[in-house]
């Protein structure tokens, strides 16, 4: 009687990895393909000054109008919109801040209200609790400290509670017409890809872009460059086909127009 013979597919098919294996090779790839993208994420020099110069004329004359989409009507409630916009989209902070500001439009009637009051207003937009607690808390620093006014220095108003450097430049921007440049999640991706101003940090961003943009658009870049990061040069994928300004943008792997395939025809 003959031996049975093992089947050659088995043995020639290796073990199986442990599940925490294939988890760990599966995040190693996708490690280095993170690495990658942020390599072409970022412009393989800074910009000349001509570059600049043309890059923010380009995207003036796309944003002619650009103003911050928080709504406010005071120095207080700009300040208060900004601090509920960490982590939050303004049209998020847009949809609280009416009954907000009718109920509380300035400091007094703020620290009035209460964390509880605040916090039933804004419950809907992220870390509502911390951000309750805050704006009551700076409130009542303004009027301790301010006679309920807000500053117009940036080491006075990083001294507010719930207020950081992006904040304090958003207000000096906006509300004193100070020519600063917040740096935000838009405005740090787009630097980068652009050579506008290339930095690892949101600190070193902020200073490449004061020391490079001409001074006389220093303030209103600030609002072409958001709405720019926040339109087109998009987190996920730049929108590079419909940019004003990508000739003199030095991001190495412009994005072509997406192919609308025509749909099916069905007998």
């Amino acid at each position: 009687m003959a031996r049975p013979t093992r089947s050659p597919a088995k043995a020639d098919t290796p073990p199986a990895k442990p599940a925490s294996a294939r988890r760990t090779a599966a995040k190693a790839k996708a490690s280095d393909r993170a690495a990658s993208a942020d390599q072409k994420a970022t412009a393989p020099r800074d910009m000349t000054r001509p570059e600049i110069v043309q890059f923010l004329t380009d995207l003036e004359r796309a944003w002619p109008d650009a103003e911050t989409e928080l709504h406010y009507s005071t120095p207080f409630t700009l300040l208060i919109a900004v601090v509920l916009s960490a982590q939050a989209t303004d049209a998020s902070v847009n949809r609280v801040t009416p009954a907000l500001f009718a109920a509380a439009p300035d400091p007094a009637a703020m620290v009035a209200l209460g964390e509880d009051g605040v916090g039933e207003l804004i419950r809907t937009i992220g870390l509502w609790r911390n951000k309750a607690k805050n704006v009551v808390e700076l409130s009542r620093q303004l009027l301790t400290h301010h006679n309920g006014e807000v500053p117009g220095t940036r080491e006075a108003l990083e001294a507010l509670a719930g207020v950081g450097r992006k904040t304090a430049n958003v207000v000096l921007n906006v509300a004193f017409h100070q020519p600063t440049v917040p740096v935000d999640t838009h405005v740090f991706r787009l630097a980068n890809r652009t050579g506008l101003g290339r930095g690892k940090t949101v600190e070193a961003v902020e200073a490449a872009l004061e020391r490079r943009i001409p001074k006389e658009m220093i303030r209103d870049s600030h609002h072409w460059l958001i709405l720019q990061g926040r339109y087109v040069c998009k987190a996920r994928k730049p929108e590079c086909w419909r940019c004003a300004a990508s000739t003199p943008c030095l991001y190495p792997v412009k994005t072509d127009r997406p192919v609308i395939k025509p749909p099916r025809q069905t007998l």
